[in-house]
């Protein structure tokens, strides 16, 4: 992978990224995206997605299996990635959301480069490349991004479905 591609696949993870974080202002964090979820609920759970791929990454630089598994149930880890955020106010919510990003962003670029061919085992234990791996959280966040502009559109009504 040579710098340009890299630098291609974290402009790609910050561009919808960017999009959300443009929204945020526009959305009332009392009202429900979808049902029982508001904004602090689905930034919680994007941020549970961005610990489980820092956690699986380092681990792969490390040589060593990861620590967090949702292995289980997906559902379990959206669950859980929002319940232990609960106590937390909307802006530490979003601090650290954003903060997380950055620690993601930070390791993408440092992998080494005979580790970042190789392939990763990701947080649900499959093996995959690191590039697939971000592809597909950009991806999760950009489905996140056309439910928000949706619900956007009548913001007084949540979503027929439940955050994932």
């Amino acid at each position: 992978m040579t710098e340009g591609e890299r630098r291609f696949l974290l402009d790609r993870l910050d561009q919808t990224r960017n999009e959300i974080e443009s929204l945020l202002p526009q959305i009332d964090p009392n009202r429900e995206i979808y049902p029982g979820w508001t904004i602090k609920h689905m930034l919680a759970h994007m941020t549970g997605w961005d610990d489980a791929t820092i956690d699986s990454l380092r681990a792969h630089v490390l040589g060593r299996p990861p620590s967090v598994e949702a292995v289980r149930s997906i559902d379990e880890y959206n669950a859980l990635t929002v319940s232990s955020r609960q106590d937390l106010e909307y802006e530490q919510v979003l601090q650290e959301w954003r903060l997380t990003r950055q620690i993601l962003r930070t390791l993408i670029a440092e992998i080494p480069e005979e580790k970042f061919l190789q392939p990763v085992i990701v947080p649900w234990g499959e093996k995959t490349t690191i590039t697939f791996l971000v592809e597909m959280f950009r991806h999760h966040e950009q489905e996140h991004l056309r439910d928000i502009r949706a619900w956007l559109e009548n913001p007084g009504q949540p979503l027929g479905k439940a955050g994932d």
